[in-house]
């Protein structure tokens, strides 16, 4: 690392003002930045000196990710050999899964960041570091089948008008990855539905050749909870086999790439929480809201959608992912104690409503988080006037 740390000490100069490379300025600041931590500090005018940025709070996020990540391509691999009728070990599985996944992370990548370079040095700005996490966030929320020029697509959209036109990094009012989420979903709902579009059957490389099996169905459960006609709902995977409740925590069922593995997505949680870089607040008030929500459904009971255990819906579709690494995003949630306990019940509350309502949003939880960024400013105003009016009386009851 000291030799690196030379070398770009070295190259620096070309890269400054006057520099032959000072155009590019932007960019190397980018890498350096990312690589150690600025050596430059504030000497006065500021209140804290701490050498945790940004940039490494978004590190911290995508460490988080990780074990979903890893597991969804463990899981791609494995949905797809059960889906040909073939036997393979975990290596096997595990590499299809991740020759499958790969190329979805490079292009969310390539796009999100090469637009906010091209942005960075029109400015002159340094270059913004959120797009660190929505960058791997968006392909572990999509299903595998999703071509990859639609991510392409989607991807510039959101960066573009999701973010960058709000400012870019901090001041962006909804979730950048939701928003490429939503985007697919309105522009392209035959890629993001269906029965084919969360299990790939194809081969990769030379892998994973063979035929499907005749009972194959890739829908996920909550795509059999949305089309089911009778009660109770039965969830089976893609060879007709029963799932459970167990299933549904390990993750080994259809769905979009990183959502499937409760398990891994509680290993994220605890990184989280022990970092303090999400809150706990509002992760467990998302669940909260949930189950709310779900006990109103079974007591009502008329519908299929509405039978299935309060459980089953928190463990089912994306709601868990989406409670710990969406509606914690610092920037688009409530920043105030109380408001996140608010902000979080209401995700969990509609994101059961939408999918229980609307069989045509299955995974209601997109919907009710981008929802929720919508009003988190004006939760946080509420509560910000009420603690205000509080002090207020406080003080005249002590004048008085």
């Amino acid at each position: 690392m000291k030799a690196l740390r030379n070398y770009i000490e070295k190259i620096k100069p070309n890269f400054e003002k006057g520099g032959k490379f000072e155009k590019f300025h932007s960019v190397f600041d980018g890498f350096e930045t990312f690589l150690f931590v600025p050596s430059s500090t504030s000497r006065s005018g500021v209140h804290i000196h701490d050498c945790v940025d940004s940039k490494r709070v978004m590190i911290t996020v995508v460490v988080a990710l990780l074990p979903a990540l890893l597991f969804g391509m463990y899981n791609v691999g494995y949905q797809h050999f059960l889906a040909i009728g073939q036997q393979a070990g975990f290596w096997t599985m595990f590499f299809y899964g991740f020759l499958a996944v790969l190329p979805k992370i490079i292009v969310s990548y390539a796009v999100g960041l090469g637009i906010e370079f091209i942005i960075a040095q029109i400015k002159g700005h340094e270059i913004q570091e959120g797009f660190l996490v929505s960058g791997i966030l968006i392909p572990m929320i999509v299903p595998i089948d999703t071509p990859l020029w639609m991510i392409a697509v989607a991807t510039a959209f959101a960066v573009i008008f999701a973010k960058e036109v709000f400012g870019g990094t901090g001041y962006n009012i909804f979730n950048v990855a939701l928003i490429t989420r939503a985007f697919l979903f309105f522009a392209y709902p035959a890629a993001m539905s269906g029965d084919k579009v969360f299990v790939r059957t194809t081969p990769v490389c030379s892998l994973g050749s063979g035929s499907v099996v005749d009972t194959f169905s890739g829908a996920s459960p909550l795509g059999q909870v949305a089309t089911a006609t009778s009660s109770p709902v039965d969830i089976v995977n893609i060879v007709g086999q029963p799932l459970t409740q167990w299933d549904y925590f390990l993750g080994l069922i259809p769905g979009s790439i990183g959502e499937t593995s409760k398990l891994a997505i509680l290993i994220g949680a605890a990184i989280l929480i022990a970092t303090q870089v999400a809150s706990w607040k509002t992760m467990l008030s998302v669940f909260v809201g949930g189950a709310f929500m779900a006990s109103i459904f079974n007591l009502i009971g008329s519908t299929p959608a509405m039978t299935v255990s309060v459980l089953d819906q928190l463990l089912l579709g994306g709601f868990a992912f989406g409670a710990v690494f969406m509606a914690t995003d610092p920037v688009t949630s409530a920043r105030t104690e109380k408001g996140k306990y608010i902000y979080g019940f209401l995700v969990g509350f509609f994101a059961i409503a939408v999918r229980v309502l609307n069989p045509g949003y299955p995974e209601g939880m997109m919907l009710a988080i981008l929802f929720m960024n919508a009003f988190a400013p004006l939760i946080d105003y509420f509560v910000v006037e009420s603690n205000v009016k509080k002090r207020l009386a406080r003080i005249s009851k002590n004048n008085a």
